[in-house]
């Protein structure tokens, strides 16, 4: 395999001891554009340091074909650069760092999984798949950008990227990144493209050893949840998350969750790492959890109905129980919804219950695993309080199946 020059881009300011974070674009993108408002989330945790694709951002233009293991090649190349040569020496393998990545970001995270297992810490792949859709669709595509430009996939990709409504919450954002395709170069946007056909790992993600958790988007066209479900199958251990909403871009389109996913990959990061933590970071921190389990929804509706007399108590919610007990490291988020489904059956407290179900569902939880919490709480709770959250589940699996 050949290492790839890669161009990075500091996302955060460099403050010693604080670990690095190695961040990767999507397809038609900047780093800057898809994770500057996860890496500002993110500040207090991790170093971020983004890595741009040939033409892309601040990328310069290629006209040598690569594959998607090349770009991973180049990433451990310029991590290793970054260190220094004695560094790199005195570690052997180079030091550890943290890895996140959206679309091809994530494909070559899986590449360097695969490759270089020892040298990541944990990963955080989003929006992706072991093989990302066809290779006749992936050379049309690329034939379509060399005859016409990167213009002539824009309208499509904005259909394609965005979950609905997203556009019209943050046109901002959604103009930044639809900018960075639209100057990206062809020809080197035609070889990721390329790239992409060539790219197949699912006969090796059960040879993957390091902490992952994947993330899909209930909205993703481009990589539905589906793929990222094989993910989650093939590699031991790995965790899904699934996100309400989203389209193929999570980390702008809910960078609150993305960032709180990736920070749960740092368990010292809650555990107490000689740093003190601060009231307002621990509310931050809450609120990300809170965010990402409960929904933006109703987290939106909460903070709208806030009003002076309950203003502290929303605070204190969100510092003690989300930013306290929820960003612990002792329990996964599937655990701690178990738990917390099983404690709001026994005090019948049905709408927060409504709630946990579906935050349950976000933390991986399948349908027959909450059936089960349900019925074992029969047992321990009662029969006419598993009853009515047998009720409550079935309300809310309606509602989103139909959509609500």
């Amino acid at each position: 395999m050949t290492a790839l020059p890669l161009t990075m881009v500091p996302l955060t300011a460099a403050v010693p001891g604080r670990p690095l974070l190695v961040v990767g674009p999507s397809l038609g993108t900047s780093c800057a554009a898809l994770w500057g408002a996860c890496a500002a989330l993110l500040a207090d945790d991790f170093e971020v340091v983004g890595w741009e694709l040939p033409g892309h951002g601040q990328g310069p233009a290629t006209t040598a074909a690569f594959r998607v293991e090349d770009l991973a090649e180049g990433v451990i190349a310029a991590v290793d650069a970054r260190a220094g040569a004695q560094r790199v020496a005195a570690d052997l393998t180079g030091p550890a760092f943290y890895y996140a990545g959206d679309s091809i970001g994530a494909a070559v995270g899986l590449a360097l999984l695969l490759a270089h297992g020892e040298r990541v810490a944990a990963a955080t792949l989003a929006c992706t798949g072991a093989r990302i859709g066809t290779p006749e669709g992936w050379h049309d595509r690329a034939a379509t950008v060399r005859a016409q430009g990167t213009w002539a996939v824009v309208e499509a990709s904005s259909r394609r990227w965005f979950g609905p409504g997203f556009l019209e919450r943050r046109p901002e954002a959604g103009a930044r990144l639809l900018d960075a395709l639209r100057h990206a170069d062809a020809e080197s946007y035609a070889l990721a493209c390329e790239a992409l056909a060539a790219f197949d790992v699912r006969a090796g993600l059960g040879r993957i050893d390091t902490p992952l958790t994947v993330i899909a988007g209930t909205e993703d066209q481009a990589t539905p949840v589906s793929g990222l479900e094989e993910i989650a199958r093939g590699v031991p251990g790995a965790r899904l998350r699934v996100l309400e909403g989203v389209g193929h871009l999570a980390p702008i389109e809910a960078p609150e969750a993305v960032a709180a996913a990736v920070r749960a990959t740092r368990p010292e990061a809650t555990a107490g790492d000689g740093r003190e933590r601060t009231v307002a970071g621990v509310e931050a921190a809450g609120m990300a959890v809170r965010r990402a389990v409960a929904g933006d929804a109703w987290v939106d509706r909460a903070v709208a109905a806030t009003t002076e007399l309950t203003g502290d108590f929303q605070r204190f919610i969100t510092q003690y129980a989300w930013g306290g007990v929820w960003t612990r490291p002792g329990l996964d988020r599937r655990s701690r919804s178990m738990i917390t489904i099983t404690a709001l059956i026994a005090r019948g407290h049905h709408e927060e219950l409504a709630m946990h179900i579906r935050g349950g569902l976000t933390n991986g939880l399948t349908r027959d695993e909450i059936k089960e919490v349900l019925i074992q709480s029969a047992i321990y709770c009662g029969v006419p309080d598993a009853n009515a959250a047998f009720r409550v589940a079935q309300r809310v699996f309606d509602e989103i199946d139909h959509g609500a």
